[in-house]
């Protein structure tokens, strides 16, 4: 199960950071300009989601108990709110401004992350709901306006 879960968590992770670039390079040989919604919401989303992290500073479940985390990991604090599943959300959302289905997949994986990131021992439940919720929230604004120009 500790590699099964690791191993998920991992794959997941490469999954969704890999296709994101190769999502936001068909946008730009097909010259379309959502290219800049969602590239830079998710930016400025990110930069502001760590910043908020570093200044809550939450401790992580390994340090608060006596536990080997099964996803490895050792930093200290920084567990509110979880910004792995913070970019899979924000991500998913860029995804579903291009194409409903996969947005829907990519939430889907979001949700299965957040799954994983507790049960791997580095986030408490909390954590990985403020990320999920804070990545949806920033993703809303690439869902409305035009959608090619």
């Amino acid at each position: 199960m500790r590699a099964a879960v690791s191993l998920i968590n991992k794959g997941l992770t490469g999954w969704v950071y890999v296709t994101y670039p190769l999502m936001l390079l068909f946008l730009i040989l097909k010259k379309d300009r959502r290219v800049w919604k969602v590239s830079l919401i998710p930016a400025a989303a990110f930069g502001l989601i760590t910043l908020l992290r570093k200044r809550i500073n939450r401790r992580r479940p390994y340090e608060d108990w006596d536990i080997n985390p099964i996803i490895k990991k050792d930093t200290k604090g920084k567990s509110l709110p979880s910004r792995h599943v913070f970019s899979c959300a924000v991500i998913s959302m860029a995804f579903a401004s291009i194409s409903p289905v996969l947005g829907l997949l990519y939430c889907t994986a979001s949700i299965l992350l957040c799954t994983l990131r507790v049960i791997g021992g580095v986030h408490y439940p909390v954590d990985v709901a403020a990320g999920f919720a804070a990545g949806i929230l920033s993703g809303l604004p690439m869902l409305f306006g035009k959608k090619r120009a």
